[in-house]
Formats: structure tokens, sequence, C-alpha cells
């Protein structure tokens, strides 16, 4: 439930995104008199979603606060870049803007864990496991770093994604492609902590 809850946004935009493809004319009429402006048909889908994806994060973090009366770091950050550049791409009616918007933010998660690893000497991926697992250090660091460099390399696969294949393409890899990608890494992640749980079992 709580992986349904915090991939709301990627699933409303998903969802607007294709019900827009749906009704062109009624999606175009939309945007052209939302915006005031002469907008190509085939921008409207992008459009529509791109705003339901802003307001839904919106909606996300007032459901948050409500039940928990604080709001996690990322949820706020994610909201700044989702209204900077969903805001720019509705502003000058250009998706590329939005195209950027997982880049950005995978590429934080990656300097964000490199950064605190490197100068601040917290390991944030131990600092949110360690309560559940026990490693050695030399284990810790080297979940950190590939974590990062995940990161760092799925925030590339977006834009090439973006830019090399159509809208459509890069819509559903948004959803499918990064959440299946997430997955199957953390699979692989959890095969290579087993054999070092049993390792560091054994030295404790």
């Amino acid at each position: 439930m709580k992986i349904f809850f915090d991939l709301l946004p990627v699933i409303f935009f998903f969802g607007a995104y294709y019900i827009a493809k749906a009704f062109p004319d009624g999606a175009h009429a939309l945007v052209t008199n939302w915006l005031a402006a002469d907008i190509p048909a085939e921008q409207a889908p992008i459009l529509i979603a791109t705003f339901i994806a802003i307001v839904s994060t919106v909606l996300q973090i007032a459901i948050v606060w409500l039940k928990h009366r604080k709001v996690d770091r990322m949820l706020w950050i994610s909201l700044i870049i989702i209204t900077i550049l969903g805001g720019a791409t509705l502003a000058f009616h250009n998706p590329a803007f939005i195209k950027f918007k997982p880049t950005v933010l995978y590429w934080l998660f990656g300097i964000v864990l490199l950064v605190s690893d490197v100068v601040f000497r917290r390991n944030l991926i131990r600092r949110m496991l360690e309560g559940q697992i026990r490693l050695l250090d030399s284990v810790w660091q080297r979940l950190n770093l590939a974590w990062a460099l995940f990161f760092v390399i799925l925030g590339a696969l977006n834009l090439y994604v973006a830019y090399s294949f159509s809208e459509e393409v890069w819509v559903n890899f948004k959803l499918f492609g990064c959440m299946a990608l997430i997955f199957v890494f953390a699979l692989a992640q959890g095969l290579y902590l087993s054999k070092h749980l049993l390792e560091d079992n054994t030295e404790h």
C-alpha cells in the first residue's frame, strides 16, 4: 500500500496522459481554453498529465501532513522539482522540462547518498536499514555507493529514453520501466546482502 501511495503522482500522470489521448478533441479544447494559447493537439496529453502530477503531489503531501503532522524532506523536494519543471512545461508549452523531472530527482538521490557519505560520513542507506540487518562497515559502504551509482545511471537512462524514443514510450518507461529497474536492482542487492548477512552473523 505504501508503494502505491509513493507512486501516486506517477500513476495519476500516467492515467491522465492516456485518458487525454483517448479523447484528443476534448483534451485539445481543454488545454487551449485553459492556457489561452494555440496549443498543438499532440501536446495536450502531456500538458494535462503534467498539471495532474503537480496537483497529485500537493494532495500526497496534504494526506501525509494530516495523517502524521510531518512531511518527509524528499516529498518536499519532489514537490519543488515537479512545480518548477512542471510549471515551466505549462508556461512554455514545452514537454522537455517535465521529461527532466525524473532525472533531476534520481540524480539528486545519487548526489545526496554520495555527499552524505564522503563529506559528512553519514551512510544514509545504513541509517535506513541497520535497524533490520547487520553488515560489515565495508559492505555498508559498497551498498551506499551501489545505490548512488544506480540512481545516477537511471537518471541518464531516463534522458536517453526521453529524447531517443516517442513521448508515449517515455511515459510508459517513467512508470513501468523505472519501477521495474528499481525492483530488479533491489532484488539483486538482496541476493548480494544475503551472503554478507551470513558472513556478518558468524563474526558476531
